[in-house]
């Protein structure tokens, strides 16, 4: 233990020493050009670390999926679109693709609105009140999404009936003379993969909360307090006056989770695998390349992923900078 922990030290502060002297370099590398030219080259130079680190872990790693996603299982020939068509004609992926439909259809959705009454009745307690409730609430964000998955584990755990159940769910069902239900193999009407939602919804309801409950603190007093004198009821005001105005929040959340949906993985391959029809496109990209090893599928599907998203995030940049220009 004491070993790893110095080891985390000497490695962090060895990375801290070996930015500074890159940066240092690039400094003495500016004021050494003549005259104006270091005043015009000095801000490329200090952040093109940045640029080469995006360049070479992000956009070369991009180019050379969307390239493996035209090549064979083991890379060896081009195959053009055989890997798409293969996958979108295989019933268990097009299942797969179901499953994470659902998913982005129902999670999103059921943030903004767990989100919204959580932050809508935090916000009407007292002040130390409001401060406990929001902490317990926003603490599920601090735990990683696999250690969230492996409690949750043990919330549907299953044991034989007549012996003592871990799960905490079946022990409230046993005390009630019924017999354990195996939850996460519960495939009828999507069932256990609803269940799986429900412990992604507890760890997103505090991100949720926080930025509706600032937003909804974001409006003016003054509107509030005209069209309460104008007769307007609590629920008409909330929908006709808070809405509209916490709406690029509403926004940014919906976004926000929908592409943490898009990518789920850890959380299904936690919990259940991808076994009893829960397995997603994350899971399924998993599996072809360290399972299958096929690397022409796996790159398919994370292109199908990212053609799927960056429609989704040029939205969300646009409509960052439309509120910033507002």
């Amino acid at each position: 233990m004491v070993s790893q922990l110095l080891s985390t030290v000497l490695t962090v502060l060895a990375g801290i020493a070996a930015a500074l002297a890159v940066y240092w370099a690039l400094n003495k590398l500016a004021e050494a050009l003549p005259g104006r030219w270091e005043s015009r080259i000095k801000p490329y130079l200090y952040i093109a670390p940045a640029v080469a680190a995006i360049g070479v872990y992000l956009v070369y790693p991009t180019v050379v999926t969307v390239v493996d996603s035209f090549k064979n299982g083991d890379g060896s020939s081009f195959v053009g679109l055989d890997n798409f068509s293969t996958l979108l004609a295989t019933p268990a992926f097009r299942q797969t693709l179901l499953n994470s439909l659902l998913w982005i259809a129902l999670v999103p959705a059921a943030c903004i609105v767990v989100g919204l009454l959580i932050a809508t009745l935090t916000d009407r307690l007292s002040g130390r009140a409001e401060k406990a409730a929001k902490t317990i609430i926003f603490m599920p964000m601090a735990i990683s999404a696999v250690g969230s998955a492996t409690v949750w584990r043990f919330m549907y755990a299953t044991q034989p009936a007549g012996t003592p159940q871990t799960g905490l769910l079946n022990g409230v069902v046993t005390a009630f003379g019924h017999d354990p239900v195996p939850w996460l193999q519960q495939s009828t009407l999507h069932a256990n993969s609803m269940l799986l939602m429900v412990m992604l919804l507890w760890g997103q309801a505090g991100f949720s909360m926080v930025l509706l409950s600032a937003a909804i603190k974001g409006v003016p007093a003054d509107t509030l307090e005209a069209a309460r004198l104008d007769g307007a009821g609590e629920m008409r005001i909330f929908w006709r006056i808070i809405i509209p105005q916490i709406r690029g929040a509403l926004i940014t959340v919906f976004v926000t989770v929908l592409i943490t949906v898009m990518k789920i993985f850890d959380v299904i391959y936690v919990m259940t695998n991808g076994s009893f029809n829960t397995n997603v496109v994350g899971l399924e990209f998993f599996n072809q390349l360290y399972t299958n090893y096929n690397y022409g599928n796996a790159s398919a599907i994370v292109v199908m992923l990212l053609v799927a998203i960056v429609p989704i995030m040029i939205y969300q940049i646009r409509h960052f900078r439309a509120e910033e220009s507002a």
